[in-house]
C-alpha cells in the first residue's frame, strides 16, 4: 500500500525537504565566514555548481518517483525542489559576476562570449529564470495549463545544458567522472520520459 501522508504530515514533510534543501547553503556560508576554504571563491563556485546539479536532478527524479512508488503526494514537493534548483544557480552565477568580475557586466558578457562552458552555464541560467518566475499558482492560472506545462518543460534543455557545462569546465583537468554520473543519471530520467510517452502514445493509438 502506498504512503499517502495527512496534510499536517505533508506540511511537516514539506518543512524537513525546506530545511534540508537549506542546509548546503548555510554550510557553505559558515565555512567561508570561518575561513576554512583556501580558495573561497572556487570553494562557492564548485559547491553551488554542484548542488544546482543536485536539485535538478531531484527535480526531474519526482515523476519517476510518483508513477513507481504511486506516492503522488510528491509531486507537490517538485516546486519547491525546482526553486532550490534556481536558487542555487543564482548563487552559482552571482558567485562568477561578483567575485569573477565585480559587477562588471561588459567583461562578464566578454567571458561568457569567449569562454563556451560559460557560455552553456549562462544559457541553462537564464532558461531557469521564466521557470522561477512562473512558479507560482497565479502564474499557472495566468499562463494556462498547457501553456505553463510547455514552458516548463524547459527542464529537458536545461538539465543537459547544465551537464554539457560542468563536462568542459571538468574537461581541463582530464576528470570525467562526476560529469559522467550526472549525465547518466540525467539521461535516465529523460530516457523514462520518453518511454512511457511512447507508451501512452501507441496505446492510445490502438484504442
Amino acid at each position: 500500500m502506498a504512503f499517502n501522508p495527512s496534510p499536517r504530515q505533508l506540511t511537516t514533510i514539506k518543512a524537513l525537504v525546506f530545511v534540508l534543501a537549506l542546509l548546503p547553503f548555510l554550510r557553505m556560508a559558515w565555512l567561508v565566514v570561518q575561513g576554512v576554504p583556501v580558495e573561497p571563491l572556487e570553494f562557492l563556485t564548485r559547491g553551488t555548481g554542484d548542488w544546482t546539479l543536485y536539485f535538478l536532478c531531484i527535480t526531474l527524479a519526482v515523476t519517476p518517483l510518483r508513477r513507481l512508488s504511486g506516492w503522488n503526494w510528491v509531486i507537490k514537493l517538485r516546486r519547491m525542489l525546482g526553486l532550490y534548483a534556481f536558487f542555487y544557480a543564482l548563487l552559482h552565477f552571482v558567485t562568477f559576476f561578483w567575485f569573477d568580475h565585480f559587477f562588471d557586466i561588459g567583461e562578464m558578457l566578454k567571458d561568457v562570449v569567449k569562454r563556451p562552458f560559460i557560455t552553456v552555464g549562462f544559457i541553462a541560467f537564464v532558461l531557469l529564470i521564466p521557470l522561477a518566475v512562473t512558479s507560482t499558482n497565479a502564474m499557472v492560472k495566468r499562463l494556462g495549463g498547457k501553456r505553463w506545462l510547455w514552458l516548463h518543460r524547459l527542464i529537458y534543455v536545461i538539465a543537459p545544458l547544465g551537464i554539457l557545462h560542468f563536462w568542459w569546465m571538468k574537461a581541463g583537468k582530464n576528470d570525467f567522472q562526476e560529469p559522467i554520473i550526472f549525465g547518466a543519471i540525467v539521461a535516465l530520467l529523460l530516457a523514462m520520459r520518453v518511454y512511457w510517452s511512447y507508451v501512452k502514445k501507441t496505446g492510445a493509438a490502438r484504442a
